[in-house]
């Protein structure tokens, strides 16, 4: 069947509690204290804690967006240009723009009680800056109890450490090689064996180039940690102020928080035909933080540590470009790219051996050009689901609440366990082009766009769905998409783009919506009965045997007649 379908349901896209689509994107805060059994509950993170109170920063709900996701083009005209590796996708609602929306202090009542994420009583002294909790307050407005609330990981894979803001930035950095003003190292072997000390540091505007030397760092007593995350304390080589170029080089880790090359504040390095070996914990290999900027070309990385990242970046985000070389992750929780920043990969093989391939979190964004990148994420019941490639905000306070976006043009993508694609509790977009893909056997799903249970704090359930843009571009594709009754998703077919798959809402419940819009020339081969809340085709829809799919309304009448043996139904969500 090659026809026009244009189905558009009371004109719009239908989304849970969303108003008609102004084309102007107004979120408004959730709010952050609801009534339950008469007793008021505030969530947020421990600012401060003692005998006589607490004040939290307060975190508010994910928003779900109070309009409807982008509209689809209704008209005969060409889809929408789709950027070909050098434009930017779709706006999406970019959020509350921020991770606090401010604090609050309250005084305990008497005889207030204190549990863990289970429920068991602690001692208040087991609570402390940076930890989640949940507090029901009396009618005075005092705290009766304090619940420590499942946190989230610093790390988006699993067995990530905490990502709390507690952790205050260093007032001085040590190193072996401490540099404050220009200077250089060449032919040298340069080793760290101090607790929290690099081995080369450049600071104070500092002009460092490292040529064909030898970096180690080795120390059993190093605190790793988010003083290592946050602002590469116990990095290797670490620049926070100046310029740090390195050349040649091996460098090699065996301590906690032993990043490979640092990359902080107003810090710029670059790193080029370098080896890097960590073995520890919260030890990327390249990492920038707190906006550092690093350049890296036909490097040799692989980390072995969780939460070690290949290539890392964590709070405050940064710039990243990596051009050539590979990039390997083998320790639990630990992706070969963790985005909290705006990074960029040609040319490169990322490896994941014992994680997701990718993580980005919250408003950042990833660019990979002619890449090979392949995932193996265990099975772990903390999550509902196994993925490749998550788009997602923890709510750790990592990044800013906004769009995150994931651009892949060319290369291949492996994936070695679970499903393909994966968004929650944040909006995101998705641009394919050309990527040849590898689905694990028994796949679950192409794409899965759909809240969470909050096992690892990853919104408040119910409220935590995701907003999503999903286009491809001359791409090849196969595998179920799944949406729910609190996200909306749009999928754009385009330029040749053939679909192999069946729409699927996960919970069948009422709300979210999914639209789907097929251009001249792209194809959906439909596997099973399908629902969603809008259909634009221009181009084919049929099943494996070329059999024409029947189109129906939600009330059952026909838009297109076909005789396969499978149904599309529009439906109101």
């Amino acid at each position: 069947m090659k026809r026009m379908i244009a189905v558009l349901l009371a004109g719009m896209l239908f989304a849970c509690g969303c108003a008609a689509n102004t084309g102007k994107t107004e979120p408004t805060e959730a709010p952050v204290a609801e009534q339950t059994g008469g007793a008021e509950t505030v969530t947020g993170r421990i600012e401060s804690i003692d005998a006589a109170g607490i004040t939290l920063s307060l975190l508010p709900d994910m928003p779900q967006g109070q309009d409807n996701p982008p509209n689809m083009p209704q008209g005969q005209g060409n889809p929408p240009d789709m950027p070909q590796g050098q434009g930017n996708p779709p706006d999406m609602p970019q959020g509350q723009g921020g991770f606090s929306i401010g604090s609050r202090t309250m005084a305990f009542a008497e005889g207030v009680t204190f549990a863990d994420e289970s429920g068991n009583a602690i001692e208040r002294d087991a609570l402390q800056a940076g930890d989640t909790v949940t507090v029901t307050l009396n009618a005075d407005g005092k705290a009766l109890s304090v619940q420590k609330t499942a946190g989230s990981f610093a790390m988006g894979g699993p067995g990530g450490g905490p990502g709390g803001p507690g952790c205050a930035a260093p007032t001085a950095y040590t190193g072996v090689r401490s540099f404050t003003q220009d200077g250089e190292i060449e032919n040298e072997t340069v080793a760290s064996t101090g607790a929290d000390e690099s081995a080369v540091l450049a600071e104070n505007g500092a002009i460092v180039t490292v040529r064909n030397s030898t970096v180690t760092r080795v120390s059993q007593n190093s605190t790793g940690g988010d003083s290592a995350s946050f602002y590469g304390v116990g990095a290797a080589m670490l620049v926070t102020d100046g310029t740090l170029t390195v050349e040649n080089c091996a460098i090699e880790t065996d301590s906690a928080g032993g990043a490979g090359v640092f990359a902080y504040g107003s810090g710029t390095a670059t790193v080029r035909n370098t080896s890097i070996q960590t073995k520890q914990g919260t030890s990327g290999g390249l990492h920038v933080a707190g906006g550092g900027t690093l350049y890296a070309e036909n490097c040799t990385v692989e980390t072995d540590g969780g939460s070690s990242a290949a290539i890392r970046s964590d709070r405050g985000g940064g710039t990243m470009t990596v051009d050539g070389g590979s990039y390997t992750a083998n320790g639990s929780g630990s992706p070969a790219v963790y985005c909290t920043a705006d990074i960029t990969v040609k040319n490169a093989a990322l490896t994941a051996t014992g994680s997701e391939a990718i993580c980005i979190e919250g408003k950042n964004s990833l660019t990979l050009v002619d890449c090979t990148l392949s995932g193996n994420m265990p099975n772990l019941s903390q999550n509902d689901c196994t993925w490749t490639v998550i788009l997602y905000q923890s709510m750790s306070g990592d990044s800013e609440i906004g769009t995150a976006s994931f651009s892949m043009t060319g290369g291949k993508l492996i994936s070695g366990n679970g499903g393909v694609f994966y968004t929650t509790n944040t909006s995101s977009e998705f641009l394919l082009e050309n990527v040849e893909i590898t689905a694990s056997e028994d796949s679950p799903f192409l794409l899965k766009c759909t809240g969470n249970r909050n096992a690892r704090g990853w919104g408040r359930e119910g409220a935590n769905g995701a907003q999503c843009v999903f286009t491809a571009v001359r791409q090849q594709m196969a595998g179920s998409i799944l949406w729910d009754s609190i996200s909306t998703l749009s999928v754009q077919l385009t330029e040749g783009s053939v679909w192999t798959g069946a729409f699927l809402k996960e919970d069948g419940a009422e709300g979210g919506s999914a639209a789907l819009r097929i251009d001249a020339g792209s194809t959906w081969i439909v596997t099973g009965d399908s629902v969603l809340t809008s259909l634009e085709n221009r181009g084919t829809i049929v099943d494996a045997d070329g059999n024409a799919v029947t189109v129906r309304t939600a009330s059952g009448k026909v838009l297109a007649e076909g005789t396969s043996a499978y149904t599309v139904t529009v439906s109101e969500g």
